[in-house]
């Protein structure tokens, strides 16, 4: 699971990376933008959320809960969203559509009830676990597209007869697997930031 060729794997998919951005980008403003029943998923979505952290809020250790769900949640999520890129890349944009269109939501129902600042929920609520987690979110499902790329090149590549994308197969998941194992890792620390800043600067 070297970083180098962690980081080698990431100049190579450079380019679904941005297209990757730019959908999680287009997400977030259809988020802060959205009506009718698209808002009302959204609502439900944050108010699952809410039931959640007020269960772990109650716990006879908060911070150690909230550290133990959110790392468990966010690492089974990424990692099955890039192994789920299999069936064509369609959940992986699922799942960076979704999102985006949360956290735009989100931010936007705050700036809207003015009961906390937009300064706090991003500098103090986002921004510091945030700087790790949504770009390993990014790269996760960009990943799954390259996974749901490979599965399609595969595909045709049978069809037509070629046999070089089944020889790439072996090297294919080893990058896999280590994309994984970086992945959990980062999440890993973007969770105890989560759980000890991020929890610390709103109060707890």
């Amino acid at each position: 699971m070297g970083l180098k060729k962690f980081l080698g794997i990431l100049r190579s998919m450079s380019a679904l990376i941005w297209i990757t951005t730019i959908i999680f980008g287009l997400s977030m403003a259809a988020g802060w933008f959205s009506t009718g029943a698209i808002q009302s998923l959204l609502v439900n979505q944050l108010d699952q959320l809410g039931e959640v952290a007020q269960g772990l809020q109650q716990s006879d250790n908060a911070q150690l809960s909230f550290f133990v769900f959110i790392f468990l949640n966010n690492a089974i999520k990424c990692v099955l969203v890039i192994f789920l890129g299999a069936a064509f890349g369609i959940f992986p944009l699922l799942f960076i559509t979704i999102n985006g269109m949360v956290i735009g939501f989100l931010v936007h129902m705050v700036a809207a009830s003015g009961t906390v600042s937009l300064y706090d929920l991003i500098v103090k609520g986002l921004l510091p676990h945030g700087i790790i987690e949504l770009p390993v979110l990014v790269i996760a499902c960009a990943y799954g597209l390259r996974f749901g790329g490979m599965v399609w090149s595969s595909i045709t590549g049978a069809i037509s007869g070629e046999r070089s994308t089944r020889r790439d197969w072996p090297t294919f998941m080893r990058e896999t697997g280590n994309m994984s194992l970086w992945v959990v890792v980062l999440l890993f620390i973007a969770a105890v930031i989560e759980s000890t800043v991020t929890y610390s600067l709103l109060g707890g």
